[in-house]
């Protein structure tokens, strides 16, 4: 089942967001350090069953600036979202046929050891589309969904997956089977 991108009035949707939020590490009774927790928020671009592009904390922009992370967090401090990644649905390159959104832990911890983790679309203004509460789980990576174009109109289809990835590009090969 998948969701058309469009306003309240039925226009398609120009722009949508994929947003992401955790608690930090809490403080250990007994003093010794606190590890960070990182997760990372990314969009992987793909031209049928070949990535074309990554965004992600460590390239911030597509090649054709159509999707954008709005910086990183190393430790979940703050309040709501935490992480942030738009696409300009109106500039994405025609080749593109698919965009997975996709959580990973870059600093290793499972999703057992990370508190109150969500990610959610988004459209333009900031409405939700769908939302999911990271479960616990022995998993380092969650595919979010897909965006995919049909006729003209752009659509998100939910997968919520769990997979093992510290880094997007280690998920690349376990999120093929996603694409139509």
């Amino acid at each position: 089942m998948f969701v058309t991108l469009r306003d309240e009035t039925g226009a398609p949707l120009n722009y949508v967001g994929m947003a992401l939020g955790w608690d930090p590490a809490r403080r250990r009774l007994f003093g010794g350090p606190v590890e960070n927790i990182d997760l990372n928020a990314a969009a992987l671009l793909f031209s049928g069953a070949d990535i074309v592009d990554v965004v992600y904390h460590e390239q911030l922009t597509s090649r054709d600036g159509s999707v954008r992370h709005h910086g990183d967090s190393v430790t979940g401090e703050g309040k709501g979202d935490i992480e942030t990644i738009t696409v300009d649905l109106t500039r994405l390159s025609p080749q593109v046929t698919n965009v997975i959104f996709l959580v990973t832990s870059y600093s290793g911890q499972t999703f057992e050891q990370i508190d109150n983790a969500f990610c959610r679309l988004v459209d333009g203004v900031g409405a939700e589309i769908a939302r999911y509460d990271l479960e616990h789980g022995e998993h380092t990576g969650f595919v979010m969904g897909r965006l995919f174009p049909v006729e003209g109109a752009w659509h998100y289809e939910p997968i919520g997956a769990a997979i093992f990835a510290e880094h997007p590009v280690e998920a690349v090969s376990q999120v093929t089977r996603y694409l139509a």
